[in-house]
C-alpha cells in the first residue's frame, strides 16, 4: 500500500483510471481466501489526506499493519451482530493458538469485554502453589 509522496506520485501516474482500478494500482485491494476481492476505499482516501497534510483524528491505519499466515490483514476490530453476537474469527484465536473447548472467562469493566483463559488461571495456581513450598 503506498503512502506518502509515493502514493500522491502514483496517482499524478494514473491520472483518468476509474476509482476502483485507482484503489487496486495503489495496493488497497486485499482479497479472501474464496478468491473474492476487497477495495479498501476508505484507508485510500484516508492516505490520501495523510499524504496531503490533513490529519483527522482517530485516522489511520485500522488493518495495514498486521497480517495472519494466510497474508489477509487483521483489523483488530469486530462489530455487535444483528443478534447481539461479537464474533473473534479463527485467524485470531490461530494466532494464541487457541484450541476448540478452550473457555474464558468474560470480565465486563469501564466498557470493555476482556477475555480471561481459565487455563492459564489454573496453570497460575499451580504455579503459586508450587513456589509457597
Amino acid at each position: 500500500m503506498l503512502q506518502g509522496d509515493q502514493l500522491l506520485a502514483k496517482l499524478d501516474q494514473l491520472r483518468g483510471l476509474n476509482r476502483s482500478d485507482l484503489v487496486r494500482a495503489c495496493g488497497y485491494a486485499t482479497h479472501t481466501e474464496a478468491g473474492r476481492e476487497h477495495l479498501h476505499f476508505t484507508d485510500f482516501y484516508e492516505a490520501i489526506l495523510e499524504a496531503k497534510g490533513v490529519h483527522l483524528p482517530g485516522q489511520g491505519a485500522r488493518w495495514r499493519a498486521r497480517r495472519n499466515a494466510q497474508g489477509r490483514q487483521l483489523s483488530f476490530n469486530t462489530h455487535v451482530h444483528f443478534n447481539g453476537n461479537l464474533m473473534v474469527g479463527r485467524a485470531y484465536t490461530e494466532k494464541l493458538q487457541l484450541q476448540p473447548g478452550d473457555q474464558f472467562r468474560i470480565q465486563l469493566s469501564d466498557g470493555e469485554i476482556r477475555l480471561i483463559p481459565l487455563e492459564q488461571r489454573r496453570e497460575q495456581a499451580v504455579a503459586d502453589e508450587v513456589a509457597a513450598c
